[in-house]
């Protein structure tokens, strides 16, 4: 087995069983692993060893995950790390909540060790940079400016297109259908006409080409990294 991979990993959950498994199958395949039973501890550890990758568990006593998730991504003078949390919860409204935190992506408990793995590696290879920006060769997403870099220029885009784009390009390959858009970028309580997710991301492409975003027919769109 390679002594992997280069990767430091901090896996956050308040269940010592739930700690110890995922730790053990982590650790198996060759990451280096630290654990935290809650945010507090997360936040003090994360600033010590500069994770590559954060499994964050949702519900923790003290700070819970979406706040752990929150307080990192403001955080200007820290490597961002990739983030995912362990969530047994399946309601729409908290990974909503995740994502708009800053999360990278859920995993659902009960955790099967060959997905946990297979999931890690995948989000490994969609790094962020540091700073909390998306990379993408020449396309950069800045969320503390609401500045996207696009060619060597600044592009100031109106609020709901950067939201949906920055939605887009968090998760490269995903397909996000109308109502996941809908729910993140607009909210549940804002009715909106339903051509209005076409309308922004014809002005998307208008501004970044058709390279970046792609329609999947009868589904929604997805990000694709260049």
């Amino acid at each position: 087995m390679e002594a992997n991979k280069g990767h430091t990993i901090l896996i956050v959950d308040d269940e010592p069983d739930i700690l110890e498994f995922l730790s053990y199958n982590v650790q198996k395949e060759g990451y280096k692993v630290f654990t935290a039973t809650n945010g507090i501890d997360a936040l003090r550890i994360v600033q010590q060893i500069n994770p590559s990758l954060i499994l964050l568990d949702v519900m923790m006593p003290k700070m819970d995950g979406i706040e752990t998730c929150q307080v990192i991504r403001k955080d200007l003078n820290m490597v961002q790390p990739v983030i995912a949390f362990l969530t047994a919860r399946t309601e729409d409204y908290a990974q909503i909540a995740g994502f708009e935190a800053g999360a990278d992506d859920y995993i659902s408990k009960p955790i099967r060790p060959r997905l946990l793995i297979s999931k890690i590696d995948s989000l490994l290879r969609r790094m962020k940079n540091k700073k909390g920006e998306e990379a993408s060769n020449t396309l950069l997403i800045d969320r503390d400016r609401y500045v996207v870099e696009f060619d060597d220029k600044e592009l100031h885009l109106p609020k709901k297109e950067f939201e949906l784009l920055e939605l887009l390009a968090s998760r490269p390959g995903k397909v996000f259908n109308r109502d996941q858009i809908l729910a993140v970028v607009w909210g549940n309580d804002t009715v909106v006409g339903e051509r209005t997710i076409d309308v922004h991301i014809r002005k998307l492409r208008e501004k970044l080409g058709d390279a970046y975003i792609r329609t999947i027919k009868g589904v929604g769109y997805t990000f694709e990294e260049k």
